[in-house]
């Protein structure tokens, strides 16, 4: 489970501006943010089944992919890490890669990604559930968004809290610069949960209950699982990109900042 909010053409600074929450068991083994080797992307990386959540790359292209929250999945789907990764190494147009995935999207478990490219000003969103229903893609109009466990910007309880959070935050910096790790620790550590009324009632009370707050901790069986990631992406008119990572590396909270400038819009 994870949980976004960006700002997408809605900002004179910054075309694009994101906050995510990565949640995962924190004894999967993941790598932290970093330059992948033999290519031009760059993100954070699951070293179980070589995916990501969030990356972007050297030319504009970003993308970022959530789960679904569902009772039953397929022990033997692809794994939904590889829809970013497969973005972001094809030459395909957004709106391309989006309509290519319609085609296979029923072969993953239930699956948000957000594909875009800066320089083209483009942004598509793919979905594959609810189950049974055509796959859905629809290109994301400017403004801000949240991305959760449901469609985008479905109203539910951590969407709206982090939704209205970062629209505040946005409107008090005004046209200015955005603090980044100032905005991470007053909106991406929220552990505040929802009241029953408000859980989806999908999978077990408990297990929604755990999951309804911004930052997530949990004990389970299977060990400690909960919010183990969150990054602050930004990219100016510019092209210059800011990627923010705080990670947790055993139990000591890590930090990691990498800059670049997209290098299709450097003058």
């Amino acid at each position: 489970m994870c949980i976004a909010a960006f700002a997408w053409q809605a900002h004179p600074l910054y075309p694009f501006l994101l906050l995510q929450n990565r949640d995962e068991y924190h004894n999967r083994p993941t790598e932290p943010l970093a330059w992948w080797e033999g290519c031009e992307i760059l993100g954070g990386r699951d070293e179980v089944a070589g995916g990501t959540w969030l990356a972007c790359s050297r030319g504009g292209r970003v993308a970022f992919i959530t789960n679904v929250l569902e009772l039953h999945t397929l022990p033997e789907a692809k794994s939904r890490g590889d829809l970013p990764v497969l973005f972001l190494e094809s030459t395909k147009t957004p709106k391309e890669f989006a309509a290519e995935l319609i085609k296979e999207a029923h072969q993953y478990n239930g699956f948000n990604l957000i594909v875009a490219d800066i320089s083209s000003k483009t942004m598509f969103y793919v979905s594959n559930r609810p189950k049974g229903e055509p796959t859905l893609m629809q290109e994301v109009s400017p403004g801000i968004h949240v991305l959760s466990n449901a469609k985008l910007d479905s109203p539910w309880h951590k969407a709206q809290r982090l939704g209205l959070s970062f629209k505040e935050r946005l409107a008090k910096h005004g046209k200015g610069e955005i603090p980044l790790k100032e905005m991470v620790e007053k909106l991406m550590r929220d552990t505040v949960k929802a009241d029953e009324s408000k859980l989806p009632h999908i999978c077990s009370l408990d297990w929604e209950f755990n999951l309804s707050s911004i930052f997530v901790e949990v004990d389970t069986p299977l060990g400690p699982y909960g919010t183990r990631s969150t990054a602050a992406l930004t990219i100016k008119a510019s092209g210059e990109v800011s990627f923010y990572e705080m990670h947790l590396d055993k139990d000591t909270w890590k930090e990691k900042t990498v800059n670049y400038h997209i290098q299709r819009l450097k003058s």
